[in-house]
């Protein structure tokens, strides 16, 4: 009976695990000094309030801020070098370099 209950559970737990919303993040430079960026999770999770981080070359963070209720942020172009950083917590953190956002 033990040996029931426990292949019953695995079957339950393990496709849900399975299951599991990866990150997903994209930018775009509109060519007029503003950057957009879309997020959102590949279960369609939306990604509304995940905390955004600009940061220049340094490691200074230039812009805290979150995706809004449309999974997007926009702002202004930094000068010089920097990534944008998604952070929806652990295993949940994308990091786009500045230099592959193009028109």
């Amino acid at each position: 009976m033990k040996q029931k209950t426990l292949l019953l559970l695995m079957s339950v737990v393990l496709p849900s695990a399975a299951l599991a919303h990866t990150p997903l993040f994209s930018c775009y430079d509109f060519g007029d000094n503003t950057i957009l960026c879309e997020g959102g999770f590949s279960d369609g999770s939306s990604a509304s309030g995940v905390e955004v981080l600009v940061i220049d070359g340094s490691g200074k963070t230039l812009i805290t801020s979150e995706i809004n209720e449309d999974g997007e942020i926009e702002f202004e172009k930094p000068a010089g070098e920097y990534k944008v950083q998604f952070n929806a917590g652990p295993g949940h953190s994308i990091e786009v370099d500045g230099k592959i956002i193009v028109e």
